[in-house]
């Protein structure tokens, strides 16, 4: 009896212990808050004080090309206009250091509809060294005015996905630079055929001029339609240290039937359950032809 009772014991212990080191995952809503708190922080300080306030130190806005955000808007006047917009699309990373919204945004600098500008917005955040959120990149493009409400796409980290912590994800990148340059250099042989392979089912698509796209088909048949061809080039990358999600900025070259511009272009990255990397979003911001 007495080994039945102390094998009982043992048995709880490793139970208890395996309770206890399961992870602690971040929820999607800490992202979300501090959209809300930025969205807040536009509508009563205005555009210019409120990215100052919210800015990572080495957080980067595209005007058209990337630039600090503290120095953009140090070095500029007040900006004009009210600024409103809507997350519809947000992950975090599994430990909350890496995150990201994206949705629709209104910009109005006058008192009519006519004076409104419409488009999407990607915001990626990184944690700083007090564990709160701080911007990191922040990018628009514009199109009509969308004619539906966006699908809405919040969801917590999956705990399946995770893998063995990262030391050093922010400076170590090597992963997710290695993996933009393949898909880089795929798209310069095959688009359609790169987007197959790298595009997650789920992934969005901002297209300055097109309302967002959802879905790899969707993308897929636009890309097909539009008769699109891309080279690019990787600028940098970082990843969360949970290894779940990662982001990627660079240059493109877009051919679009007859019509070849010069872009911006930024990714979000998500592990699947294969621990393969996936383009969850892909954003284009336009940059003046040379």
């Amino acid at each position: 009896m007495r080994k039945i009772f102390s094998a009982a014991v043992i048995l709880t212990c490793f139970a208890n212990l395996a309770i206890a080191q399961k992870p602690d995952l971040a929820h999607v809503d800490k992202v979300l808050k501090a959209e809300d708190n930025f969205n807040k922080l536009v509508a009563r300080k205005g555009i210019k004080d409120a990215f100052l306030e919210v800015a990572d130190v080495e957080g980067i806005v595209f005007k058209p090309q990337p630039v600090k955000i503290t120095e953009f808007y140090t070095n500029i006047d007040k900006q004009p206009g009210t600024l409103t917009w809507v997350p519809k699309f947000a992950r975090i990373s599994a430990n909350g250091d890496l995150a990201f919204t994206a949705g629709p945004y209104v910009y109005q600098n006058g008192k009519t509809d006519d004076d409104k500008v419409y488009g999407n917005y990607v915001s990626i955040w990184r944690t700083d060294e007090n564990n709160k959120l701080k911007l990191l990149m922040d990018l628009g493009i514009q199109h009509p005015e969308a004619e539906q409400d966006g699908v809405t796409d919040f969801q917590e980290p999956d705990s399946s996905k995770l893998v063995a912590p990262s030391k050093d994800p922010f400076n170590g990148k090597s992963v997710i630079l290695a993996t933009d340059k393949i898909f880089n250099h795929s798209l310069s042989i095959s688009t359609l055929a790169s987007y197959k392979e790298f595009l997650s089912p789920q992934g969005r698509y901002y297209f300055p001029g097109f309302e967002s796209m959802v879905g790899q088909d969707r993308v897929m048949k636009f890309i097909d339609n539009e008769a699109i061809s891309i080279t690019a080039e990787t600028t940098d990358a970082g990843r969360s240290t949970s290894n779940d999600l990662a982001y990627s900025y660079g240059t493109a070259r877009i051919t679009k039937g007859q019509v070849v511009s010069n872009y911006n272009y930024v990714r979000i990255w998500e592990i699947d359950k294969d621990h393969k990397w996936d383009i969850l979003l892909e954003v284009f911001s336009a940059v003046e032809n040379e």
